[in-house]
């Protein structure tokens, strides 16, 4: 099955100055976000991807333009970027918008840190964590089937959203429950991949702020077809 980049967004004003941004409209990268997404794009770059598809909030879409903006390998186009609310960031509700070092102080703090199954947002627009979870698996898989169904099993595709929702996309991808994923850390900026198969995914790569891409480059095509990839793992570790 293709593999899934799963990109958080460069670094944001909101981000920068501690406040919970959820969904509010007009939150962009600063300085520093703009030059991680550029230099994420560089790194891309000698990876052919099939399909971008980002959260519709702007942070998430400025760095897919940003990804998109430097050619593929042997200068190809990039696909056009498109947008999924279930990639969105999760609905905080009353949260939005207020600074962590006030939230800290609400009750329902630990139970975001502690039993986030748990969680859910105040206000009429909170979610639930469970929820948020569910509709970005959802995403992920679907478009997973897409890619493959379009482009084959060898394909990259690249999802870019926000922390939360890639942490819990990690989590289930190793098989931990939703109440361990404060375990996990996505910087902003950084690159997870995952492969899905018809038994369970791999977590190929987690949090990986810098380092080579080139791992992901599918495999040249033969006149004879390759023998799929299996779905079991390999016993002893793979070579």
């Amino acid at each position: 099955m293709p593999t899934v980049l799963l990109v958080r967004h460069g670094r944001t004003t909101a981000n920068a100055s501690g406040v919970l941004a959820g969904w509010t409209p007009g939150v962009l990268l600063d300085d520093h976000g703009v030059q991680q997404a550029q230099s994420l794009a560089q790194r891309l770059g000698v990876v052919p991807v099939s399909a971008v598809v980002s959260s519709p909030l702007e942070r998430c879409r400025q760095t897919a333009e940003h990804l998109t903006s430097v050619p593929g390998p042997k200068g190809g186009a990039r696909p056009d970027i498109v947008t999924d609310e279930r990639l969105g960031e999760c609905r905080y509700g009353d949260w939005t918008g207020r600074e962590l070092k006030t939230l800290v102080k609400d009750p329902l703090w630990k139970v975001v840190q502690q039993h986030p199954s748990a969680a859910v947002f105040p206000g009429p627009e909170g979610e639930s964590m469970r929820s948020m979870q569910q509709r970005a698996l959802d995403a992920v898989r679907d478009w997973d089937a897409r890619v493959a169904a379009e482009h084959g099993d060898d394909a990259v595709w690249v999802a870019v959203s926000h922390g939360d929702v890639i942490k819990a996309i990690l989590a289930d991808a190793v098989g931990a429950h939703l109440d361990e994923f404060q375990r996990i850390t996505v910087s902003p900026a950084s690159v997870s991949a995952v492969r899905y198969t018809a038994t369970r995914p791999f977590l190929l790569r987690s949090n990986d702020g810098g380092g080579d891409l080139s791992a992901f480059v599918p495999p040249a095509r033969r006149r004879r077809k390759p023998p799929a990839r299996g779905a079991d793992a390999v016993v002893g570790g793979d070579a």
